[in-house]
């Protein structure tokens, strides 16, 4: 592996292992959902800004996934993505 690879590794590696991974749910705290869709699946994590430490930590709180059912295969890009923001609000 080159010394660029060796590097971007630990630092991958780093990053996967240093806590927190997912941050407790503050609920007087905004949120932002990030969402994606494909034609394989739907996928939504919620995020926030968190102050630990003195530090401002932004970072996900949860991660969802299914696969997409049949008919919903035949969706347009537009309309996936919107099943997914309204499963995502309903979970």
């Amino acid at each position: 592996m080159t010394v660029d690879g060796v590097k971007a590794f630990e630092s991958l590696r780093k990053a996967l292992t240093t806590a927190p991974l997912l941050l407790m749910t503050d609920f007087k705290l905004p949120f932002k959902l990030y969402i994606d869709a494909s034609g394989d699946g739907l996928s939504a994590a919620p995020h926030q800004v968190q102050i630990i430490n003195d530090k401002p930590v932004k970072g996900p709180i949860h991660f969802i996934s299914r696969q997409i059912k049949p008919a919903e295969a035949r969706y347009g890009a537009s309309q996936m993505e919107c099943l997914c923001l309204v499963w995502a609000l309903e979970k």
